[in-house]
């Protein structure tokens, strides 16, 4: 008899652990209350990067005389940019829609799911009524949602989320944004490009990034007409006329700051989604952080499983949530995964994009490792050139004993397309001659990476030798 699972929640961990479990034979219950893909597809990933899009375009006609093209009298329709993006978004959803309704063994059940034994799902359903599902195991794969900061003033009108500026149809006139992870730096990149004069409040720019790219981003922001303020927290939010006031407060000096602004984004991170799962009544450990998992993704309790932003692991990612999904689908059905968890690219869509895997400079250090550094600007990179986006570089990172890749930083364009070669060297142990020896196309984005890698060998053709070498 098959086996049966069910899956709570059609983000991206739960629909694509749906559909590996039911290509290996499963019969698979998939449980979503709201649209399928998740906050990824819905309210994340896909419409930010929609709108990065449109950011591109308007930095472009921004400086299109360099290009010899004069564009006048040029504007934004916020009202058609946000129908722009709610196309590919439906676009989206509908296709994963009709290939989850090819798998005759998935069965998408409309409602909110909540434990009731470790073999029992009651769904809400979305229609009306309940329905109970025996199945041998379950997979919870709820998400996050966004978290307000504790700061004073977080409940006025204007204070929004990533979600609720996702939905405005005018784009602020000034956008001050509280936070410097991820989600903060894409929506002020963006949304100074699209034409808001953007504030950005951060307490520090990207977790466990080399400190070299959290120290030049703020200039490369700055350059585009950003104003940053970094090292710094929120401590209050005041109304002053129809206008919002964040007061901050420098944590390292006794200073504050007030700006001023139309909208405030709260983009300070993401918390699990598990109320109403009832897992303290089955004894599954929990906490603000996520639910307790351990290294195959298994809860406290044996049989079910936690995947991608609602368990502890800390890596909300879309990518980590499919292949947690994944992995635990093919252990479930018998089959031992072969899926890298401890290479992981990380990818932020901001002007200049950014994209690291593997250790960072901080880490090699205190690791102790003895290594080779080697960094290409993008300055000397003709494509980049051609493009107009000479800002940014490539470092690489390689041990002195084998000479292997073992940390990759880009700053610059399209740095998110060009991380997966240093990805795939690192997952798989590759040294630096296995690139090196690689003829890479010209004129390409990727001889920077090329070039990069030549350097840890003092081979590289166009960076200057270092002194004392000739």
């Amino acid at each position: 008899m098959a086996k049966s699972i069910a899956v709570i929640g059609a983000g991206p961990g739960g629909y694509e652990a749906a559909i590996r479990g039911a290509q290996l034979g499963a019969n698979i219950y998939l449980i979503e209350d709201r649209d399928i893909g998740g906050t990824c597809l819905n309210r994340g990933c896909i419409p930010t990067k929609t709108y990065f899009k449109n950011a591109e375009i308007m930095y472009t006609l921004k400086k299109s005389q360099e290009y010899g093209i004069h564009v006048d009298n040029y504007r934004l329709d916020g009202k058609a940019l946000k129908e722009r993006k709610e196309k590919v978004v439906a676009q989206l959803v509908k296709g994963i829609e009709q290939l989850i309704s090819s798998y005759k063994n998935i069965e998408l059940i409309r409602g909110i799911g909540r434990l009731k034994d470790r073999r029992t799902v009651v769904v809400d359903l979305k229609d009306g009524g309940s329905r109970e599902i025996q199945v041998d195991n379950i997979v919870i794969a709820t998400g996050s949602k966004a978290v307000m900061t504790e700061t004073k003033g977080v409940d006025l009108e204007g204070v929004i989320t990533s979600d609720e500026l996702l939905e405005l149809e005018e784009i602020p006139e000034t956008l001050i944004v509280i936070g410097g992870g991820v989600i903060g730096l894409e929506f002020a990149s963006i949304y100074q490009e699209l034409g808001s004069k953007v504030i950005l409040l951060a307490s520090r720019i990207l977790k466990n990034i080399d400190r070299e790219v959290a120290v030049r981003l703020p200039l490369f922001f700055k350059k585009r007409g950003m104003e940053v303020y970094v090292d710094i927290r929120a401590k209050e939010i005041v109304k002053e006329g129809n206008k919002l006031k964040v007061i901050a407060r420098y944590k390292k000096k006794d200073e504050e700051i007030e700006v001023v602004g139309d909208k405030v984004l709260i983009a300070s991170g993401r918390g699990p989604v598990t109320e109403g799962l009832n897992l303290a009544a089955l004894g599954i450990e929990y906490d603000d952080r996520g639910i307790k998992v351990d290294e195959n993704f298994e809860t406290t309790v044996q049989g079910i499983y936690a995947i991608g932003d609602v368990n502890d692991v800390g890596l909300q990612l879309a990518h980590v949530a499919s292949n947690q999904g994944i992995y635990v689908m093919e252990k479930l059905m018998g089959i031992e995964p072969d899926i890298n968890f401890d290479v992981i690219p990380n990818c932020v869509f901001s002007f200049p994009e950014v994209a690291y895997v593997g250790m960072t400079e901080e880490e090699i250090k205190e690791k102790g490792i003895d290594c080779n550094v080697s960094k290409f600007m993008f300055a000397a990179n003709g494509k980049a050139l051609s493009l107009g986006e000479p800002d940014g570089f490539v470092k690489v990172f390689s041990t002195k004993d084998d000479n292997k890749i073992i940390g990759i930083m880009i700053v610059g364009p399209h740095a998110n397309d060009l991380i997966h070669e240093g990805a795939l060297a690192i997952a798989n142990g590759l040294g630096v001659d296995s690139i090196a020896r690689t003829i890479h196309a010209h004129p390409t984005l990727s001889e920077a990476f090329m070039e990069a890698v030549h350097g840890l060998e003092n081979k590289a053709i166009h960076i200057a030798p270092k002194k004392g070498r000739r």
